[in-house]
């Protein structure tokens, strides 16, 4: 049974730094990309950042500069860190694991709350 399981969600004020992980299980994802996605009341999931298993990342414009994403796979896990955190980056984060090329596979984690607000 395949699970991705984020933490390190929470409560923080402007201009402070989170850093949320996403343990997989049932399987070894080092050979694929693993990803963040966010999605805020009103708005549609986005990418926020993923990381190939080549170690190639991308980062979506609004947070470059700012988040990190990175990737451990002896421990089946990926990080976000996040710095200088906006109110505008209040959103449900989910972790996600798929092929670098192709969709064999699409997980998803059950997304864990990060909420910027003073």
């Amino acid at each position: 049974q395949v699970q991705l399981l984020e933490s390190g969600g929470g409560l923080v004020q402007p201009g402070g730094s989170l850093r949320l992980s996403c343990a997989a299980s049932g399987r070894s994802f080092s050979g694929g990309t693993m990803g963040w996605y966010r999605q805020a009341p009103g708005k549609q999931r986005e990418l926020v950042a993923a990381i190939t298993s080549g170690g190639s990342t991308n980062y979506a414009d609004p947070v470059k500069g700012r988040f990190t994403i990175s990737r451990d796979n002896a421990k089946n896990t990926v990080y976000l860190q996040m710095n200088s955190l906006k109110p505008e980056d209040t959103a449900v984060y989910y972790c996600n694991a798929h092929p670098d090329w192709g969709l064999v596979y699409n997980y998803w984690g059950q997304g864990t709350q990060v909420t910027v607000s003073s």
